[in-house]
């Protein structure tokens, strides 16, 4: 009967572990790929590739966490940054969506769209800062 409990035990904390592991290799194979407007134009060249499972988890909650407007907008120029998500093993977007980020004049706050769901939002300085510096790896006041 003993050996029962030990082995109950041993199977569920197992099944736990795997669970945990399959999460973190999920995570693992995600990066976020972002472009940054060329010179003020309608261009975009690659800016970086954020492989770090952990700044795209970061990046993921932040994004998870926002309160957006159904909205239309009408920006006055092209956005400073376009990133996406995608999926290492099949090097494709894992959602399908084109984030884009613009910096508000004073350097203090980013507006994020959303145009194939027609979403908006500004963040507040203290996530537009954080969201910034795992999006570019640059403080929003030095750009």
């Amino acid at each position: 009967m003993k050996v029962n409990k030990i082995f109950i035990v041993f199977i569920a904390i197992f099944l736990v572990l795997i669970g945990v592991g399959s999460n973190v290799i999920k995570n693992k194979e995600n990066k976020i790929v972002v472009e940054k407007q060329v010179n003020g134009t309608d261009e975009y060249e690659l800016y970086s590739e954020i492989m770090s499972s952990k700044e795209v988890q970061n990046a993921r909650d932040i994004l998870s966490s926002i309160k957006w407007e159904n909205a239309t907008v009408n920006m006055v120029r092209n956005a400073d940054y376009v990133f996406h998500f995608e999926d290492t093993r099949e090097k494709q977007k894992t959602n399908g969506l084109i984030y884009a980020l613009w910096i508000s004049p004073d350097k203090d706050k980013i507006e994020l769209v959303i145009d194939s769901e027609v979403k908006y939002v500004q963040l507040d300085k203290e996530k537009s800062e954080k969201f910034f510096k795992i999006i570019t790896g640059k403080n929003l006041s030095e750009t």
